[in-house]
């Protein structure tokens, strides 16, 4: 290797660290309890932290889904989502209905008031980036967008290259329709 090559990928290398290391900031911020706790108030919804993300993904979709494929897209147990629907079941957030596909299966989807409560915690969520963003540029902050889909567009190709089910490009869709 050449010396003008071994430089170049010891600084994508930094460049690398240094966004994980960001990323790691950002996901810490995101997912804290308190910030939970406080968007939970403000908007007035009661649900844990690990609810949102499956309601969330609920609302967006076109058709009601089956457990198994909640799992696979959320990239975590069976068991831990039957818990949560569990719950948002009973706080009256989703409904269970026939798949039609099989009659011994069930999917879900949000009821009315799932979906109003996943409009309260998004607004509550956009209000705190555009106060934490508001001296940012618009051109900067369009950049932000752009170059974020664009990473996590390369992070679901790679996903899929190395047989990681849980992402996919639909997935990718859903996500920029936010």
């Amino acid at each position: 290797m050449s010396p003008p090559e071994a430089t170049a990928h010891q600084v994508d290398a930094a460049h690398i660290v240094e966004l994980e290391g960001a990323l790691a900031r950002v996901a810490y911020l995101l997912t804290r309890v308190r910030r939970h706790d406080y968007a939970m108030v403000k908007c007035g919804v009661t649900m844990d932290r690990a609810s949102v993300p499956l309601l969330r993904l609920l609302a967006d979709a076109e058709e009601p889904m089956r457990l198994g494929e909640l799992a696979t897209r959320l990239d975590v147990e069976a068991p831990h989502v039957s818990r949560q629907i569990q719950r948002l079941e009973k706080a009256g957030y989703i409904e269970r209905i026939p798949d039609p596909d099989d009659r011994r299966a069930q999917r879900v989807r949000p009821t009315e008031a799932g979906r109003t409560a996943v409009d309260a915690v998004r607004d509550v969520q956009r209000h705190w980036m555009t106060e934490a963003l508001a001296d940012w540029s618009t051109e900067d902050l369009k950049a932000l967008a752009v170059l974020n889909h664009r990473m996590v567009d390369g992070f679901l190709a790679h996903a899929e290259q190395i047989g990681d089910l849980g992402a996919s490009a639909r997935e990718s869709r859903t996500l920029r329709a936010d």
